[in-house]
Protein backbone atom coordinates (compact mmCIF):
# COMPACT_ATOMS: atom_id res chain seq x y z
CA UNK A 1 0.00 0.00 0.00
CA UNK A 2 1.63 3.27 -0.81
CA UNK A 3 0.87 6.42 0.91
CA UNK A 4 2.18 10.15 1.33
CA UNK A 5 2.44 12.55 4.14
CA UNK A 6 3.27 15.96 4.21
CA UNK A 7 5.47 18.28 6.83
CA UNK A 8 5.07 21.92 7.67
CA UNK A 9 8.56 23.71 7.32
CA UNK A 10 7.42 27.15 7.71
CA UNK A 11 9.29 27.07 11.72
CA UNK A 12 12.36 26.38 10.14
CA UNK A 13 14.32 29.46 9.11
CA UNK A 14 16.97 27.90 7.51
CA UNK A 15 16.45 24.49 5.16
CA UNK A 16 20.13 23.77 5.21
CA UNK A 17 20.24 22.82 8.81
CA UNK A 18 17.77 20.02 7.94
CA UNK A 19 18.58 19.22 4.30
CA UNK A 20 22.77 19.74 4.95
CA UNK A 21 24.94 20.11 1.93
CA UNK A 22 23.32 19.52 -1.51
CA UNK A 23 20.45 17.88 0.17
CA UNK A 24 22.57 14.80 1.32
CA UNK A 25 20.33 14.22 4.48
CA UNK A 26 17.18 13.70 2.50
CA UNK A 27 19.46 11.34 -0.55
CA UNK A 28 20.22 9.77 2.74
CA UNK A 29 16.45 9.16 3.84
CA UNK A 30 15.31 8.02 0.43
CA UNK A 31 18.00 5.52 -0.04
CA UNK A 32 17.79 4.12 2.90
CA UNK A 33 13.97 3.90 3.80
CA UNK A 34 12.87 3.87 0.27
CA UNK A 35 11.16 6.63 -0.07
CA UNK A 36 10.71 9.52 -2.29
CA UNK A 37 11.55 12.70 -0.96
CA UNK A 38 10.55 15.86 -2.60
CA UNK A 39 10.15 20.12 -0.93
CA UNK A 40 7.49 21.74 -1.90
CA UNK A 41 7.35 25.55 -0.59
CA UNK A 42 6.99 25.24 3.02
CA UNK A 43 6.57 21.46 2.69
CA UNK A 44 8.48 18.38 2.66
CA UNK A 45 6.60 15.52 0.92
CA UNK A 46 7.07 11.96 1.76
CA UNK A 47 5.70 9.39 -0.67
CA UNK A 48 6.31 5.05 -0.88
CA UNK A 49 5.19 2.33 0.91
CA UNK A 50 2.91 3.49 3.79
CA UNK A 51 4.65 1.62 6.72
CA UNK A 52 8.45 3.44 5.06
CA UNK A 53 6.60 6.58 4.92
CA UNK A 54 5.92 6.38 8.33
CA UNK A 55 9.61 5.52 9.69
CA UNK A 56 10.59 8.27 7.30
CA UNK A 57 8.24 10.93 8.88
CA UNK A 58 9.11 9.59 12.43
CA UNK A 59 12.70 10.36 11.40
CA UNK A 60 12.17 13.87 9.53
CA UNK A 61 10.01 14.79 12.41
CA UNK A 62 12.67 14.00 14.63
CA UNK A 63 15.46 16.07 12.76
CA UNK A 64 13.13 18.80 12.12
CA UNK A 65 12.54 19.67 15.84
CA UNK A 66 16.33 19.67 16.14
CA UNK A 67 16.58 22.04 13.30
CA UNK A 68 14.32 24.30 14.48
CA UNK A 69 15.92 24.95 17.70
CA UNK A 70 19.41 25.88 15.65
CA UNK A 71 21.26 22.76 15.31
CA UNK A 72 22.31 21.58 11.81
CA UNK A 73 22.06 18.09 10.98
CA UNK A 74 24.82 16.25 9.94
CA UNK A 75 24.93 12.85 8.56
CA UNK A 76 26.12 10.99 11.73
CA UNK A 77 22.53 12.53 13.21
CA UNK A 78 20.51 11.56 10.79
CA UNK A 79 22.18 7.93 10.93
CA UNK A 80 21.53 8.01 14.36
CA UNK A 81 17.52 9.21 14.21
CA UNK A 82 17.87 6.51 11.21
CA UNK A 83 18.74 3.75 13.56
CA UNK A 84 16.80 4.26 16.47
CA UNK A 85 13.75 4.60 13.60
CA UNK A 86 14.65 1.10 12.70
CA UNK A 87 14.68 -0.25 16.36
CA UNK A 88 11.44 1.06 17.32
CA UNK A 89 13.35 4.10 19.43
CA UNK A 90 12.28 7.50 16.98
CA UNK A 91 10.61 8.84 19.84
CA UNK A 92 14.06 9.75 21.54
CA UNK A 93 14.86 12.99 20.82
CA UNK A 94 18.53 13.95 19.22
CA UNK A 95 21.64 14.67 21.15
CA UNK A 96 20.90 18.26 22.48
CA UNK A 97 24.23 20.41 21.29
CA UNK A 98 26.93 20.27 24.43
CA UNK A 99 28.69 23.06 23.69
CA UNK A 100 30.03 25.02 20.35
CA UNK A 101 33.73 25.26 19.24
CA UNK A 102 35.70 28.98 18.47
CA UNK A 103 34.56 27.48 14.94
CA UNK A 104 31.05 27.50 15.76
CA UNK A 105 30.77 23.58 15.00
CA UNK A 106 28.12 21.67 17.13
CA UNK A 107 29.41 19.09 19.78
CA UNK A 108 26.81 16.10 20.33
CA UNK A 109 27.21 12.56 21.31
CA UNK A 110 26.96 10.45 17.91
CA UNK A 111 26.10 7.15 18.77
CA UNK A 112 24.47 5.92 21.45
CA UNK A 113 27.57 4.67 22.95
CA UNK A 114 28.46 8.06 22.97
CA UNK A 115 24.62 9.10 24.75
CA UNK A 116 24.90 6.68 27.21
CA UNK A 117 28.63 8.00 28.35
CA UNK A 118 27.42 11.62 28.49
CA UNK A 119 24.64 10.80 30.44
CA UNK A 120 26.64 9.15 32.57
CA UNK A 121 28.41 11.68 33.07
CA UNK A 122 25.90 13.79 33.71
CA UNK A 123 24.24 12.09 36.70
CA UNK A 124 27.32 10.12 38.56
CA UNK A 125 30.21 11.22 40.26
CA UNK A 126 32.50 9.18 38.87
CA UNK A 127 32.47 7.82 35.59
CA UNK A 128 34.89 4.92 33.54
CA UNK A 129 34.36 5.07 30.07
CA UNK A 130 36.07 2.00 28.21
CA UNK A 131 37.06 2.16 24.63
CA UNK A 132 38.81 1.23 21.69
CA UNK A 133 40.46 4.42 20.22
CA UNK A 134 38.33 6.71 17.97
CA UNK A 135 35.62 6.27 20.27
CA UNK A 136 35.64 9.67 21.58
CA UNK A 137 35.98 9.12 25.21
CA UNK A 138 38.58 11.74 25.74
CA UNK A 139 37.05 13.89 23.39
CA UNK A 140 33.66 13.64 25.09
CA UNK A 141 35.28 13.98 28.77
CA UNK A 142 37.06 17.30 27.80
CA UNK A 143 33.82 18.34 26.81
CA UNK A 144 31.74 17.85 29.16
CA UNK A 145 34.68 19.30 31.82
CA UNK A 146 34.62 22.68 29.71
CA UNK A 147 30.65 22.54 29.64
CA UNK A 148 30.80 22.53 33.16
CA UNK A 149 33.58 25.17 33.85
CA UNK A 150 31.98 27.72 31.05
CA UNK A 151 28.60 26.96 33.65
CA UNK A 152 30.11 26.98 36.71
CA UNK A 153 29.69 24.17 38.02
CA UNK A 154 33.33 23.45 38.27
CA UNK A 155 35.80 25.97 39.61
CA UNK A 156 38.45 24.13 37.96
CA UNK A 157 39.41 21.57 35.64
CA UNK A 158 42.04 18.67 36.04
CA UNK A 159 43.33 17.07 33.18
CA UNK A 160 45.96 13.88 33.74
CA UNK A 161 47.40 11.59 32.13
CA UNK A 162 49.74 8.61 33.38
CA UNK A 163 53.37 9.18 32.61
CA UNK A 164 53.91 5.87 30.28
CA UNK A 165 55.05 5.79 27.20
CA UNK A 166 53.97 3.81 23.59
CA UNK A 167 57.31 2.29 23.27
CA UNK A 168 59.56 5.61 23.65
CA UNK A 169 61.40 6.71 26.95
CA UNK A 170 60.63 9.84 27.82
CA UNK A 171 64.15 10.24 29.43
CA UNK A 172 65.59 10.40 25.81
CA UNK A 173 63.58 12.98 24.68
CA UNK A 174 65.29 16.56 24.59
CA UNK A 175 64.30 19.45 27.32
CA UNK A 176 63.57 19.44 30.66
CA UNK A 177 60.76 17.94 32.49
CA UNK A 178 57.78 20.74 31.56
CA UNK A 179 59.45 19.84 27.74
CA UNK A 180 59.63 16.46 27.67
CA UNK A 181 55.78 15.97 29.41
CA UNK A 182 54.17 18.52 27.09
CA UNK A 183 54.24 16.01 24.05
CA UNK A 184 52.80 13.30 25.89
CA UNK A 185 50.15 15.39 27.07
CA UNK A 186 49.60 16.98 23.27
CA UNK A 187 46.33 15.10 22.40
CA UNK A 188 44.88 16.70 25.64
CA UNK A 189 46.37 20.04 24.14
CA UNK A 190 44.02 19.25 21.06
CA UNK A 191 40.92 18.79 22.31
CA UNK A 192 41.39 21.96 24.20
CA UNK A 193 42.32 23.39 21.44
CA UNK A 194 39.56 22.74 19.29
CA UNK A 195 37.05 23.73 21.95
CA UNK A 196 38.78 27.05 23.51
CA UNK A 197 40.76 29.83 21.75
CA UNK A 198 44.20 29.09 22.08
CA UNK A 199 44.23 32.88 24.56
CA UNK A 200 41.88 31.01 26.43
CA UNK A 201 43.78 28.16 27.52
CA UNK A 202 46.77 30.09 28.56
CA UNK A 203 44.97 32.37 30.83
CA UNK A 204 43.15 29.75 32.24
CA UNK A 205 45.92 27.64 32.73
CA UNK A 206 48.15 31.06 34.17
CA UNK A 207 44.57 31.26 36.49
CA UNK A 208 45.55 27.74 38.03
CA UNK A 209 41.36 27.02 36.47
CA UNK A 210 42.66 24.58 34.40
CA UNK A 211 45.67 22.26 35.02
CA UNK A 212 47.03 19.65 32.58
CA UNK A 213 49.74 17.16 34.65
CA UNK A 214 50.99 13.72 35.14
CA UNK A 215 49.51 10.94 37.67
CA UNK A 216 51.87 11.23 39.46
CA UNK A 217 51.78 14.99 40.22
CA UNK A 218 47.95 13.69 41.89
CA UNK A 219 49.69 12.26 45.09
CA UNK A 220 48.56 14.23 48.09
CA UNK A 221 46.20 16.27 46.85
CA UNK A 222 42.43 16.48 47.64
CA UNK A 223 40.84 17.40 44.55
CA UNK A 224 37.72 19.92 45.27
CA UNK A 225 35.25 21.77 43.46
CA UNK A 226 36.88 20.26 40.46
CA UNK A 227 36.06 18.58 37.03
CA UNK A 228 38.83 15.50 36.99
CA UNK A 229 39.57 14.02 34.14
CA UNK A 230 42.12 10.71 34.20
CA UNK A 231 42.84 9.80 30.41
CA UNK A 232 44.78 6.53 28.87
CA UNK A 233 43.79 4.97 32.38
CA UNK A 234 44.74 1.68 31.06
CA UNK A 235 48.79 2.46 31.95
CA UNK A 236 47.87 3.02 35.60
CA UNK A 237 48.95 0.04 38.22
CA UNK A 238 46.29 -0.83 40.49
CA UNK A 239 47.55 1.19 43.20
CA UNK A 240 48.13 4.32 41.05
CA UNK A 241 44.72 4.12 39.84
CA UNK A 242 43.16 4.06 43.80
CA UNK A 243 45.73 6.77 44.95
CA UNK A 244 43.93 9.02 41.84
CA UNK A 245 40.18 8.11 42.65
CA UNK A 246 40.72 8.83 46.30
CA UNK A 247 41.74 12.39 45.77
CA UNK A 248 37.88 12.90 44.84
CA UNK A 249 37.20 15.79 46.51
CA UNK A 250 33.66 17.63 47.80
CA UNK A 251 31.72 19.02 44.97
CA UNK A 252 33.53 17.35 42.43
CA UNK A 253 33.35 15.47 39.66
CA UNK A 254 35.35 12.95 38.05
CA UNK A 255 35.71 10.56 34.34
CA UNK A 256 38.44 7.75 33.68
CA UNK A 257 38.94 6.66 30.34
CA UNK A 258 40.85 4.24 28.75
CA UNK A 259 41.63 1.49 26.03
CA UNK A 260 42.19 -2.01 28.01
CA UNK A 261 43.49 -2.83 23.85
CA UNK A 262 46.53 -0.58 24.16
CA UNK A 263 48.28 -1.30 27.13
CA UNK A 264 51.80 -0.42 27.76
CA UNK A 265 53.04 -0.85 30.85
CA UNK A 266 56.14 -2.61 31.64
CA UNK A 267 56.21 -6.02 31.08
CA UNK A 268 55.03 -8.09 34.68
CA UNK A 269 52.86 -4.39 35.63
CA UNK A 270 48.98 -5.17 35.43
CA UNK A 271 46.73 -2.61 34.43
CA UNK A 272 44.38 -1.22 37.03
CA UNK A 273 41.60 -0.16 34.74
CA UNK A 274 39.68 -3.24 34.74
CA UNK A 275 39.92 -4.13 38.34
CA UNK A 276 38.80 -0.55 39.30
CA UNK A 277 35.70 -0.80 37.30
CA UNK A 278 34.67 -4.09 38.16
CA UNK A 279 35.70 -3.34 42.19
CA UNK A 280 33.40 -0.28 41.88
CA UNK A 281 30.37 -0.52 39.42
CA UNK A 282 28.13 -1.67 41.45
CA UNK A 283 28.53 1.03 44.02
CA UNK A 284 26.06 4.11 43.89
CA UNK A 285 27.10 6.81 42.14
CA UNK A 286 29.41 5.15 39.98
CA UNK A 287 28.83 4.61 36.07
CA UNK A 288 31.02 1.88 33.83
CA UNK A 289 30.07 2.28 30.01
CA UNK A 290 31.79 0.06 27.59
CA UNK A 291 32.08 1.66 24.53
CA UNK A 292 32.62 -0.24 21.39
CA UNK A 293 33.75 -0.33 17.57
CA UNK A 294 30.26 0.71 16.68
CA UNK A 295 31.17 3.93 18.78
CA UNK A 296 34.21 4.90 16.46
CA UNK A 297 33.85 8.11 14.90
CA UNK A 298 36.79 8.68 13.10
CA UNK A 299 37.64 7.22 9.37
CA UNK A 300 35.57 4.35 8.85
CA UNK A 301 38.51 2.64 8.33
CA UNK A 302 39.30 2.92 11.67
CA UNK A 303 36.72 0.75 12.87
CA UNK A 304 38.14 -1.86 10.60
CA UNK A 305 41.49 -1.70 11.83
CA UNK A 306 39.94 -1.97 15.59
CA UNK A 307 38.15 -4.96 14.75
CA UNK A 308 40.74 -7.09 12.96
CA UNK A 309 42.99 -6.25 15.36
CA UNK A 310 40.45 -7.68 18.38
CA UNK A 311 40.10 -11.01 16.21
CA UNK A 312 42.36 -14.07 17.33
CA UNK A 313 46.12 -14.02 17.01
CA UNK A 314 47.41 -14.77 13.50
CA UNK A 315 49.46 -18.13 13.98
CA UNK A 316 53.07 -17.54 14.24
Amino acid sequence: MTAQRSIDLHELSDRVRLFGEYDRNLSAIEATLGVAVHADGDRLLLAGDAAAVTRAESVVRRVLDAAVGGAHITPEDLALALSDAATHHAAVALPTTLVRTERGREVRPRTAGQRQFVRAIEESTLTFGIGPAGTGKTYLAIVMAVRAMKRREASRVILSRPAVEAGERLGFLPGDLREKVDPYMRPLFDALNDLLEDSQVSKYMERGTLEIAPLAYMRGRTLADAFVILDEAQNATDDQLKMFLTRLGSNSKMVVTGDVTQIDLPAGQRSGLRTAAARLRDIEDVSVVELDDRDIVRHPLVARIVRAYSNDPLPK
